[in-house]
């Protein structure tokens, strides 16, 4: 038989002699299936709990930097008894400031006799903004500026400008919410609630557990 018979002849043959895959074929395939998706779940569920982490630490960092920059523009201000820094009382208290910090609070009304520390008294206070001034410096004949800087040494400057330290406050990755735990700088790290007389640090509410084995409201 020659080749363009056996095509001939092949053309013939009903379809039951052209077999697919065997049941024992369909199984095995489906076995490896399950097994890599299996595998890829994992994978991915962690890289979207990955990038919620990431998120988490720089809402974090945001927040705490804020809080330290408002922190270092009270040094030198309000001094006790005065409603602004630029009383004239404030003049006779010479305090080295942050080189950082270019202004200096104005607005003492939002310091209470409790928040000694001069710390944001509401993360709300990041955002709205507050009233400052801008620092003086001083000048020393023939050795240029001098690396001490007055903080309540405001010159001729009047200018009363407010100052935004947060643009807006950042959502929990992990609980959809801007419900970040408060502490004040006279809590300790264990104190579930916070009393209300400053905002020293922030952590999240959710009490998860990172892919580093650690809480998120203990980062």
């Amino acid at each position: 038989m020659n080749f363009i018979s056996k095509i001939r002849e092949r053309k013939r043959r009903p379809a039951k002699f052209f077999a697919g895959f065997t049941l024992f074929e369909l199984v095995v395939t489906m076995t490896v299936l399950s097994i890599f998706v299996l595998g890829t779940v994992p994978l991915v569920t962690n890289a979207v709990r990955r990038q919620k982490e990431e998120r988490l630490r720089e809402s974090l960092r945001m927040i705490r930097l804020a809080i330290d920059e408002f922190k270092r523009d009270t040094v030198g201000a309000c001094p006790l008894g005065s409603g602004t820094t630029v009383n004239p009382a404030a003049r006779n208290f010479n305090v080295q400031s942050d080189p950082r910090s270019r202004v200096v609070i104005d607005d003492c009304t939002i310091f209470d006799t409790e928040n000694l520390d001069r710390f944001p008294p509401t993360l709300d206070v990041l955002v709205d903004g507050i009233a400052v001034r801008p620092r003086g410096l001083n000048i020393m004949g023939g050795r240029g500026i001098s690396g001490t800087v007055n903080a309540t040494d405001l010159g001729d400057a009047t200018e009363e400008i407010k100052k935004v330290y947060l643009r807006e406050l950042p959502v929990d990755p992990f609980t959809g919410e801007k419900d970040w735990i408060l502490r004040s700088s006279y809590q300790t790290k264990d104190d579930d609630s916070w009393d209300d007389i400053n905002v020293f640090d922030v952590r999240s509410a959710s009490d998860q557990i990172g892919l580093n084995g650690v809480k998120y409201n203990e980062w």
